[in-house]
């Protein structure tokens, strides 16, 4: 496509309510504009950067034996009422009605209908494991959407999700995919840690998130020098400092104190400021 016939459509100052850098410069080089609180249009320039995202998402995972697939962005409200999140998702979960009255919700994630899909598709123990991911639009009522797009309530995510016989299994998909994420930044050419983190209430025994290095952030991590541990600072672990005490000053001596029950009384009685 020509030049000319591109949309460019450039600001030459921000909008006030852009806070951070990245905001401001993809407003401004006419790569997004805001529909809604939280809620964006990618125009040409944008949607290109998008779509090579993408691509380097799908190369990475493709290469690993990962397979394809696109779940619907509107659930039955069934699914999560089965899984018993329907009540305790919170507001950030979007619920609709359908003209029969019937509850869905738009999904902020897919973990219900990735599970009925393999109940009902996968027949042999032989058939596992699998590993499927999708790229899809998500949708999380936040309460403050901010930072554009890295913080919206209409946002793609690309979410994977395997099934195993054993735990050995999962877990050399857990590094398996480990590495994968790390190929993935390393492409896109971010500095970024994989760091320990909070599995939440069904994440299992074991979380890493990627995080991407930055002063815009909200999130703080902990990591070595030597890059062998990273964590976010809530599930960060440290050594106690085994440095001894000095040794005191002066001799040491005993001192009776009759009927001073407090510090203060007791050093008015010794007569110690």
């Amino acid at each position: 496509m020509k030049l000319s016939q591109l949309l460019t459509s450039t600001l030459r100052e921000a909008p006030a309510d852009a806070e951070i850098v990245s905001h401001k410069l993809m407003l401004r080089a006419g790569m997004i504009r805001q529909l809604a609180a939280g809620i964006y249009t990618w125009l040409p320039l944008g949607f290109r950067v998008l779509k090579k995202v993408e691509t380097i998402i799908g190369e990475e995972m493709n290469s690993v034996g990962a397979q394809e697939i696109l779940m619907p962005a509107v659930q039955p409200a069934e699914l999560w009422h089965e899984s018993k999140r329907w009540e305790h998702y919170g507001p950030e979960l979007l619920r609709i009605n359908d003209r029969h009255e019937r509850e869905f919700c738009f999904g902020p994630t897919h973990e219900e209908v990735i599970t009925d899909l393999v109940r009902r598709e996968i027949r042999s123990y032989k058939q596992l494991p699998v590993n499927f991911y999708q790229i899809q639009t998500k949708f999380r009522d936040e309460i403050r959407p901010r930072f554009g797009i890295m913080r919206s309530r209409e946002f793609l995510m690309k979410d994977a999700y395997s099934f195993h016989l054993s735990d050995e299994s999962l877990q050399e998909t857990y590094q398996q995919m480990h590495k994968t994420y790390s190929k993935i930044f390393t492409r896109l050419g971010l500095q970024f840690r994989a760091v320990i983190a909070d599995s939440g209430n069904i994440g299992g025994n074991k979380s890493h998130e990627f995080h991407v290095l930055a002063e815009s952030g909200e999130d703080q991590i902990v990591f070595s020098e030597n890059g062998e541990y990273a964590a976010n600072l809530e599930q960060a672990e440290a050594l106690v400092s085994q440095e001894s005490r000095p040794e005191p000053s002066k001799k040491i001596k005993t001192f009776d104190t009759p009927n001073q029950k407090t510090i203060e009384e007791i050093s008015k009685f010794l007569n110690i400021n």
